[in-house]
């Protein structure tokens, strides 16, 4: 099982729409109403790299696109970076999104410089937790009200690893 990730192209559009419209992606918040949709997004993200506070990438698998991954970093505390991430369900359980979010915190730690890399998830997404604690997160918290989905606010967990130890 080769898995890699790599920047984002436009070029992705119709596989991440077909993704991400799932009816069991119940817990990812960016469902794109159309493939034109998603072609925006991307060509927003490509802007959104040039300010380096965002860098998403395809994760491949075999060369097949099975997911998305990126950071946003925090604007006023450039030291924090915040990954989300999602996996086509025909590869769920396969140890790809543990695998992905490995090659992007290196990337935080050791390219971009973050000191502090946070995943948060609605605390009814057992696998993301999962993910979480496979990859050395310590979970810090419940966050209420935290993001807005479906016009809800909703609660979400807050997982943590920090590049040095106290």
């Amino acid at each position: 099982m080769n898995i890699i990730i790599r920047p984002q192209k436009l070029s992705d559009a119709q596989r991440f729409f077909e993704i991400l419209n799932n009816q069991n992606f119940l817990y990812f918040g960016s469902k794109p109403k159309s493939l034109e949709d998603e072609r925006a997004w991307l060509r927003k993200s490509l802007e959104r790299k040039k300010t380096e506070l965002e860098y998403n990438y395809a994760i491949l698998m075999n060369d097949k696109i099975v997911g998305g991954i990126g950071v946003k970093i925090d604007y006023h505390a450039r030291h924090i970076g915040e990954i989300g991430f999602f996996v086509d369900e025909a590869y769920w359980g396969k140890g790809i999104a543990p695998a992905a979010v490995k090659m992007l915190e290196r990337i935080c730690f050791d390219r971009l410089r973050l000191i502090r890399v946070v995943i948060k998830m609605n605390p009814k997404n057992k696998a993301s937790q999962k993910v979480a604690i496979k990859c050395g997160y310590k979970k810090e918290g419940r966050l209420r009200k935290d993001y807005m989905q479906e016009g809800i606010l909703r609660d979400s967990l807050l997982y943590a690893k920090v590049k040095f130890s106290d």
